[in-house]
């Protein structure tokens, strides 16, 4: 399999893409496709720090997003990443135009300031995706 990167894209970089990023590390190394995928993740204005309830909720499913800090995403990374993944909020600060790849957006609801229940339903969807999006990827290789 050659390498494969994968961008997950927010504003804030403080929700959802760190929910996707964290599945698809742990899908990778469940796969034994570590070396062959290369994960990025950023926002294109990064929060100062991850949602206390997506770290609460993403607890909840073993995974530690403690001392996680959200990031900017490069123009260079996304230029080079094979799947640029939006999460539902515009990441037009990035020009699409540049995207080497193939733009998806997710669609999913902000879970800033959401009741628990709410959070964790976005956390299993984002999961869900994830999953099918390794599927997709490995299927093609």
């Amino acid at each position: 399999m050659t390498e494969t990167t994968i961008a997950f894209v927010c504003v804030q970089n403080a929700g959802r893409s760190q929910m996707a990023h964290a599945f698809a590390r742990r899908e990778a190394k469940a796969r034994g496709v570590e070396e062959q995928v290369v994960l990025v993740t950023g926002g294109t204005d990064p929060a100062d720090q991850v949602h206390e309830g997506v770290i609460a909720a993403m607890d909840a499913v073993g995974i530690d997003l403690r001392g996680i800090t959200p990031r900017e995403i490069t123009f260079e990374e996304t230029r080079t990443s094979e799947y640029v993944i939006t999460m539902g909020c515009s990441a037009s600060n990035v020009c699409p135009a540049g995207w080497a790849g193939e733009n998806r957006d997710w669609d999913l609801e902000d879970p800033a300031g959401k009741p628990s229940e709410t959070v964790a339903s976005i956390r299993n969807e984002i999961e869900s995706r994830v999953t099918a999006l390794f599927d997709e990827i490995l299927a093609d290789k």
